[in-house]
């Protein structure tokens, strides 16, 4: 009723919120307002993660628009909450880029030790010569002490060219693309090794291009990601939060934050 952002307990220990990415869009003209915590939502979260720490509870947080494409003050703000309850949530899951991606969460005083992922999922809407794909997650089940985190997330596809090549009526085969654990080599789907992933991509230009590959889902554009553009996509993966250079500042290859900032612009769909 105040916001249209929610929670619920899904089952005991894990609890679920909902935000409204509305309130952080930088295309809502409204928020020249108030881009702060329009609507109290960011305040109102701290009173549930607050709530869910004491009571032993892990979170699980949901929302349209992922916190690094929000206006800049609510993104920043949003971070500082993710880094305070790094021990209550246990995963974020977002979308709304039509690509399959992640952001990475630091701690605020070093911002160096990974303390959470937010999970970009692909769409199933048809955009711009992408296929349409969905995700599934595997989560910790729901036993006493459960981290409730993602173990591995499995992502399919349905290949556009071979079912518009197919007969009237043939129903669509929706196939497997990949799962993150298997084609990335991760141990876990913790964020230490999203971090480590991010790092090896520097270098390993055959898993580079295969992430490149699964982020279009099967489809990507026709121009390669050369070294603008992996500087780019790479800085994109390890921030979590809008416009901050100095989590970029490591990566290699090393480009200013100005013209990252504009690939970024360039290869926006939404």
């Amino acid at each position: 009723r105040a916001g249209g952002f929610y929670t619920a307990q899904v089952w005991p220990g894990l609890r679920l919120v909902s935000l409204n990415m509305n309130f952080c869009s930088q295309a809502n003209f409204w928020l020249l307002i108030n881009a702060t915590d329009p609507a109290g939502q960011l305040q109102w979260l701290m009173g549930v993660l607050a709530d869910a720490e004491r009571d032993g509870e892990k979170v699980h947080i949901i929302g349209h628009i992922p916190p690094a494409h929000c206006l800049r003050s609510w993104s920043w703000n949003y971070y500082r909450i993710v880094s305070r309850f790094e021990g209550t949530i246990a995963a974020q899951f977002f979308g709304h880029t039509h690509l399959d991606e992640f952001e990475l969460f630091y701690d605020e005083e070093t911002l160096s030790r990974p303390v959470s992922i937010a999970f970009v999922a692909p769409s199933v809407t048809t955009y711009i010569n992408l296929n349409p794909g969905y995700r599934v997650y595997e989560v910790a089940g729901s036993y006493p002490g459960s981290s409730h985190a993602v173990l591995d997330h499995e992502t399919f596809i349905l290949n556009l060219t071979e079912a518009n090549a197919a007969p009237p009526g043939t129903l669509p085969r929706w196939q497997r693309l990949y799962s993150a654990r298997e084609a990335y080599g991760l141990p876990t789907a913790f964020p230490a090794d999203w971090d480590r992933l991010v790092r090896q991509l520097q270098d390993d230009e055959r898993l580079f291009q295969q992430f490149w590959f699964h982020m279009h889902k099967g489809h990507p554009p026709r121009e390669p990601c050369g070294g603008p553009c992996k500087a780019a996509l790479l800085c994109a993966l390890r921030t979590g939060r809008a416009a901050d250079p100095v989590l970029c500042q490591p990566l290699r290859p090393a480009l200013p934050f100005p013209r990252i900032r504009e690939l970024w612009q360039q290869r926006q769909l939404c």
